[in-house]
């Protein structure tokens, strides 16, 4: 195992992936890649992107998450750990198998959560359509409400000037 792919969706306990994450690089000599799918812009799925402050909050968006996986690398580096990071916009099932086969992936690690039926029929389960499609171990983790334990990997808040 040489490559670890780990989503990331800032999330509370996007802290826990990681954990995990660095456990198996470690043990297996691998290298971390940890990637952030951000929704795609309204012009891609086929919506109008609206007035200039819909743009500008948007790439405000943007910029928040791309300053957040930088952080998550920049910590990881400074623990001796091999890792890269990537925001990407599009779908996420379809961006994240894509990324897969481009990088070499040989273990995808994802939080699922659990959902009511009614989610699951309308909005999808991105975890189970990674499973149903992928060829590689998908190592999952559960994340819900309450989760009793705390990552040991915490993100640094970072200095915010204004």
């Amino acid at each position: 195992m040489k490559n670890i792919l780990v989503s990331i969706d800032f999330e509370k306990q996007a802290g826990l992936l990681v954990d995990h994450a660095i456990e198996l690089a470690k043990k297996f000599g691998a290298k971390l890649w940890l990637i952030h799918i951000a929704a795609p812009d309204p012009d891609f799925v086929g919506y109008d992107i609206g007035p200039q402050n819909v743009r500008d909050v948007r790439a405000n968006e943007l910029k928040e998450e791309r300053r957040m996986l930088e952080s998550y690398a920049r910590q990881l580096k400074e623990n001796g750990i091999d890792v890269d990071a990537k925001l990407i916009e599009g779908p996420t099932v379809v961006t994240i198998t894509r990324m897969i086969r481009k990088l070499n992936i040989d273990l995808l690690i994802i939080g699922h959560h659990k959902r009511n039926y009614f989610y699951k029929a309308f909005v999808g389960n991105t975890d189970i359509a990674l499973i149903n499609q992928l060829s590689i171990p998908v190592l999952t983790i559960p994340l819900k409400n309450g989760y009793s334990e705390a990552p040991s990997f915490q993100l640094e808040e970072a200095n915010t000037e204004v």
